[in-house]
Order: C-alpha cells, then structure tokens, then sequence
C-alpha cells in the first residue's frame, strides 16, 4: 500500500466495510435478530433482482482487490520478476510491491468465497464466510510487521498505531469463528474496521500529501506527539459515527420483516 492511492483506496475500502456492518449490527440490535446478512432472494422480484443479487459485498471485494493488484502490477519494471540472478545473487526484488499484491490476494480470496457462499452453495455457510476473513486479516499482521522494517520516526508511529488496530481486528475476527452471534464481536468488528480505514486515509493525506506542504520532521517530538493525538480523534470521530449510524437505524426502526426475513444458514 505504498504511495497516495495505495493508501487512500483501501483504506476507503475498509472504512464503507465498516460502515456496511454498523448499520447491519444496528439492524440486529433493534430488531433483535440473529441474521447479520439479508438473504439473497429477499430483494424483490424483476429484470434486476438477479443484478442486485449478485452486486454484494463479496463482488466488491473482488473488484477492489483486482483493481488494487493490477495497480501494484503496473508500477513493476518489465519484466516481472521475484529474484534478481545478476553475479550469482538471489536478492528479493520489489519486496513491498509482492507484500501487497499477496495482501490483495488474500482479501481477493475472502471476496471469491462470499460470493460462492451467497450464490453457489445450496445453503448459506457464513462460518466460511468468517473464516476466510479472518485468513486475510492473519496475512496482514506479518506482512504489516514486515512493512515497517525500513521506516522510522512519524511513519514507523503511524504505522504501529495501525498494525494495532490491525491486530485488535484480528482477534474480534478469530474469536467470531466461535461465537457468530455475539453482537458485542459485531460491534468492535465494525468499529475496528471503520477506524483501521479511516487511519489509512489519513495516512494517505499525512504522509504524501501534508496540509503544511512541508515533510514531518522525524526527529521532531511535536509531529510524533501529533500523530498520536490524530489516531485518538479518529477513534473517538468513528465511535461517534457509529452512535449516529445506531440512532438514524433507531429512529428509521428497521426492521427484518418480509423484506429481510432470516436466511437459512449453514453454522
């Protein structure tokens, strides 16, 4: 996720990723419902209710990681190459660009199996469905760790704060695998991932495009001490967020009803 764009778009993904499950973990609250998803018949009839079937989450996340790859893949020098074989050497070329296509890949395959899950299997196996992003999110902590090798003073901060949320994500994710319907693990699923997104953005702004115009001063304690001041406003900006997301579904009272009835799902 090197550069502006390699920042400010997947960060843009994971924070609608967020917001997507506050207002699902919202509707289950009020409604009292154990169904985190809508089914996939449950949006009508007519010349586009299979388009709308098949435009989910899961075709998103393909599409995104497809785009982002295809990215990565262009900043390469021709020809595409792990190792370099020059004077007997076997140094690993363009580590970061690989680091993130692998990442890219992970969540590619997170998107492959919710659209098989939703539209392929005869019952919906959203257990599947969780574990596949809990793989993604186990690629990411090494990789991240790895990331962060060669920088130092208001990146390596920045980046810390993020592998962070990163990790704390992690957990929720993995420890859902057990208990799919504790709305607890909802919540900080959609906190989480909302904050990681919308301290991506801000990196993408921070680091490659600073508002001063000037670059951070490494050395300089303020700019490190701003940093951290900047991650806890992003927290405390995205749990409000998600109080206001809570309270328009309260007051707009969704409900399941018969357009979204429980889906039949595989544990």
């Amino acid at each position: 996720m090197g550069g502006f764009e390699g920042h400010l778009y997947p960060g843009l993904s994971f924070f609608l990723y967020g917001l997507h499950h506050a207002q699902l973990f919202s509707r289950a609250l009020i409604c009292n419902s154990p169904a985190q998803h809508p089914p996939c018949g449950a949006r009508g009839r007519g010349p586009w209710a299979r388009l709308w079937q098949v435009c989910d989450v899961g075709l998103v996340k393909i599409l995104s990681a497809c785009i982002l790859v295809a990215q990565e893949l262009h900043s390469l020098p021709r020809p595409f190459a792990l190792l370099t074989k020059r004077y007997h050497q076997r140094d690993f070329l363009f580590r970061k660009q690989w680091q993130h296509i692998t990442l890219y890949a992970a969540f590619l395959l997170s998107g492959c199996v919710d659209v098989a899950s939703q539209h392929v299997l005869a019952c919906r196996c959203v257990a599947l469905e969780q574990g596949a992003q809990a793989l993604g999110m186990a690629v990411l902590l090494p990789l991240m760790l790895s990331h962060m090798q060669d920088t130092e003073g208001v990146e390596l901060r920045s980046h810390l704060l993020l592998t962070q949320v990163m990790f704390l994500l992690t957990l929720v994710l993995t420890a859902e695998l057990w208990v799919p319907s504790e709305l607890r693990l909802r919540a900080l699923k959609a906190f989480l991932c909302a904050l990681s997104g919308s301290w991506l953005m801000q990196l993408a702004f921070m680091l490659y495009r600073p508002m001063s115009g000037y670059k951070w001063m490494d050395d300089d304690h303020n700019d490190l001490a701003f940093v951290t001041t900047a991650f806890c406003c992003h927290v405390t900006c995205v749990a409000i967020l998600m109080l206001w997301i809570h309270g328009c579904c309260w007051v707009c009272r969704v409900s399941p009803g018969p357009m979204w009835p429980v889906p039949h799902v595989l544990p």
